[in-house]
């Protein structure tokens, strides 16, 4: 059974993706903890990131870095933060978004932003990448 992030990926559902090659894809988040809160997602469907192949472990990072620096350069937050947390969906994911503590990283502050929304935070990160 394919998981919802690869029904992002075949474009079964809406995202709104900030890069995309044959290893990985980044999209933004649904459910954003900051602006521009940026998933980076390997193509193939890995749940447990210490199963993840060398080659593509080092491109979704090289990926995840790429976002940050997009990230810093349009939202100036004081950090960009970085969480391999592996419980919402079964599909290794990057989570990749601007923080100014470690009270940033409370998934509970996460807020619901809309396509249209999310769309205009995807071209500035996209210009900026």
């Amino acid at each position: 059974m394919s998981t919802l992030f690869s029904r992002i990926i075949a474009g079964e559902l809406p995202g709104q993706f900030v890069h995309e090659d044959d290893l990985v894809v980044a999209f933004l988040s649904i459910q954003p903890l900051s602006e521009g809160h940026t998933l980076v997602v390997p193509r193939l469907e890995i749940d447990d990131w210490l199963e993840c192949p060398g080659d593509v472990r080092d491109r979704l990072f090289a990926v995840a870095q790429r976002v940050g620096r997009a990230i810093r350069d349009v939202y100036a937050p004081s950090r960009v933060g970085l969480i391999v947390a592996g419980f919402e969906v079964p599909h290794l994911h990057v989570h990749v978004f601007g923080v100014v503590g470690l009270e940033s990283f409370d998934f509970r502050l996460a807020r619901e932003a809309s396509q249209e929304e999310l769309a205009v935070v995807a071209r500035r990160l996209r210009d900026a990448m």
